[in-house]
């Protein structure tokens, strides 16, 4: 009852004095002002920070190191869409992108989504620094599990043959393919049969007929239609020496198999 007694006492604004209706009606009137004045509010995109350290980032795993290896990589995936604003893989920092997908890729050793992220998403900026980070990433990690990772070095090397047009980095990335040993694990022949097909591009025939012979001899293969591909192979490249010049007649289609079984 008391609050509607109050009520009722208040008096209206005609009978303030008219200095507090003009303070009033300034006090207003400068709030209007500065809001007008203000610039437009514009979304920043936030760049791409350091990556925790390894210890950190087990602490925080609470003893789940996949599950957080997961949800670091949706974030990381997600990290180009912010607040009001789109961010390119090309605008991120590489340096810290890489060390975000090694630290991630520690937590989940057996993981394959910071290689396959790597490989087809960020690897695909036109910026042949950011992409050869990225190549650097894949063989690095590869050297630490050869049999589960061979596939990411294979694509690897194609990406610096077709996209940075770097034959003899890819030389090195197909090689070092051949010369880990990971032909004793089921594989496909292909792997390691890389190597001379970039030769020939190189127009080292002598080096690739060498090698495909190595293979022949070896025993390592005992598919007959893989026998039948190298023995023609072997043929053309012999011509190819005899004549003097290099035929890309069968590249295409021996590369074209090669994408095709990268993938799983």
């Amino acid at each position: 009852m008391k609050m509607f007694a109050s009520s009722a006492r208040l008096r209206p604004l005609s009978v303030a004095p008219l200095w507090s209706r003009l303070l009033l009606i300034g006090a207003l009137a400068m709030q209007l002002l500065w809001h007008s004045v203000q610039p437009t509010p514009q979304a920043k995109a936030e760049p791409l920070f350091a990556a925790p350290s390894g210890s950190t980032l087990r602490l925080m795993a609470l003893g789940e190191p996949e599950l957080l290896s997961r949800g670091l990589m949706l974030w990381l995936q997600a990290f180009d869409y912010q607040s009001g604003v789109s961010v390119t893989f090309q605008g991120l920092d590489y340096r810290h992108l890489e060390d975000w997908l090694t630290q991630i890729l520690a937590l989940d050793p057996l993981s394959s989504y910071p290689l396959l992220s790597a490989s087809r998403l960020y690897a695909e900026v036109k910026d042949p620094e950011k992409q050869r980070r990225m190549i650097h990433f894949l063989h690095r990690s590869f050297l630490q599990d050869p049999p589960r990772r061979w596939r990411w070095v294979a694509h690897a090397a194609i990406l610096a043959k077709h996209r940075l047009n770097d034959l003899p980095l890819a030389l090195k990335l197909a090689r070092t393919l051949s010369q880990s040993g990971i032909e004793q694990y089921d594989i496909p022949h292909w792997v390691t049969q890389m190597e001379f097909v970039i030769l020939e591009d190189m127009g080292e025939l002598e080096q690739a007929v060498q090698m495909v012979r190595t293979l022949l001899h070896s025993g390592q293969i005992i598919d007959a239609n893989e026998i039948h591909f190298l023995m023609e192979r072997l043929e053309m490249l012999e011509r190819q020496q005899q004549q003097g010049g290099v035929q890309k007649s069968g590249e295409p289609s021996y590369m074209k198999k090669v994408e095709q079984e990268i993938m799983p």
